[in-house]
C-alpha cells in the first residue's frame, strides 16, 4: 500500500486536475451559446437557399445551367474535413477521421484532402495527398473566411482538377450529441421536375441568371454551414468531455480518501500495538 504522503499527493494532484477540467466545462457551455445561436440562425437561410434553387429550377426550361450542375466521370475527388484546432473533447475529432478512413476505402478513385482544422491536417498529412490546410480560419470566424477557400475549390472544380467535391464534419444535434455527417458539395444536384405539375413564374432576370448568382452562393453557404455546424459541436462534446472528466476525478478522489483514511488508521493501530508492546516489555524488566 502507498504511503501516506504518496496518497496525500495523489489527492492533491486530482483536486487541480478538478479545477482545470470543471473551468473548461464553463468555457466550453459559455462558447456553446454564442456557436448554438449562430448555426441556428444560419440553418434556415441555407434551407430558404437551397428552396429557391430548387423553385427556381423547377419553373425554368434549364439545361446545362452552370458548371456546378453537370455530373461527369469521377477520376478525382476532394474532400473537405471539418475537425477541430484542439483537443479534450471527446471522440468529437476522431469520429471525423474515421469516417474519412471509411469514406476513401470505398472509392477508387483518387483523393485530395482539404483540411479545416488542425486535428484535421495532423491526421492526414503524413499519409494522405493534402490539397490544403485551413485551420487559420477558426482565428477570425466568418463567413468571409470560409468563403475564401470555397472559391478557390470551387475554381479547381471549374477547371476540371476534381469531379467531385464531399465535406464531413461534425452536425451539432444538442449539447451532449454529434452526427458525423458526409455531403456532396459538388456538384450539386437540381430537382426533377415531376410531371403533371405546372410551376408558371415570371423571371426578371431570366431563370439561368438567376441559379448562376444563387448557386455559387449556396455551395459557400452550404461548406460555412458545415463549418459552424462542426464548432457548435466541438464546444457542446469538450463541454460534455470535461463534465464526464469532472465526475470521474471526484470519485477517483473519493476512493483516494476512503484509502488515505484506512492506511491512516492502519498506521494509527501499529503506532499503538508499538506502544502497547514497549510496555509490556517493560513490565517483563
Amino acid at each position: 500500500m502507498a504511503n501516506l504522503k504518496e496518497i496525500r499527493g495523489r489527492i492533491t494532484s486530482i483536486g487541480s486536475t478538478m479545477q482545470i477540467t470543471s473551468a473548461m466545462k464553463m468555457v466550453a457551455a459559455a462558447k456553446l451559446k454564442k456557436a448554438q445561436d449562430a448555426i441556428v440562425m444560419l440553418r434556415p437561410y441555407s434551407e430558404k437557399l437551397t428552396e429557391l434553387i430548387e423553385n427556381v429550377s423547377a419553373g425554368a426550361d434549364l439545361e446545362d445551367v452552370s458548371t456546378f450542375t453537370a455530373e461527369r466521370e469521377v477520376k478525382k475527388a476532394l474532400y473537405i474535413v471539418v475537425t477541430s484546432n484542439r483537443g479534450l473533447a471527446g471522440a468529437f475529432n476522431s469520429s471525423v477521421v474515421k469516417e474519412l478512413t471509411l469514406q476513401l476505402s470505398k472509392v477508387s478513385y483518387e483523393t485530395e484532402i482539404l483540411a479545416v482544422g488542425k486535428k484535421a491536417y495532423d491526421a492526414v498529412r503524413r499519409n494522405r495527398t493534402v490539397y490544403g490546410n485551413q485551420s487559420s480560419v477558426f482565428d477570425q470566424m466568418s463567413f468571409d473566411a470560409v468563403a475564401g477557400f470555397t472559391e478557390q475549390v470551387m475554381k479547381d472544380y471549374t477547371e476540371g482538377k476534381f469531379d467531385r467535391v464531399f465535406v464531413i464534419y461534425n452536425k451539432f444535434i444538442n449539447a451532449a450529441t454529434q452526427e458525423v455527417k458526409t455531403e456532396q458539395v459538388l456538384p450539386i444536384s437540381l430537382p426533377e421536375k415531376k410531371s403533371g405539375v405546372n410551376i408558371d413564374y415570371i423571371f426578371e432576370p431570366s431563370g439561368r441568371e438567376i441559379l448562376e448568382n444563387l448557386i455559387p452562393k449556396s455551395i459557400k453557404t452550404q461548406v460555412y454551414k458545415s463549418v459552424l455546424d462542426s464548432v457548435a459541436a466541438e464546444h457542446g462534446a469538450r463541454m460534455t468531455a470535461m463534465h464526464k472528466a469532472t465526475d470521474n476525478a471526484q470519485a477517483l478522489k473519493n476512493d483516494l480518501v476512503i484509502t488515505y483514511n484506512k492506511a491512516r488508521q492502519a498506521a494509527i493501530t501499529n503506532e499503538i500495538l508499538e506502544i502497547v508492546s514497549g510496555a509490556e516489555a517493560l513490565k517483563g524488566k
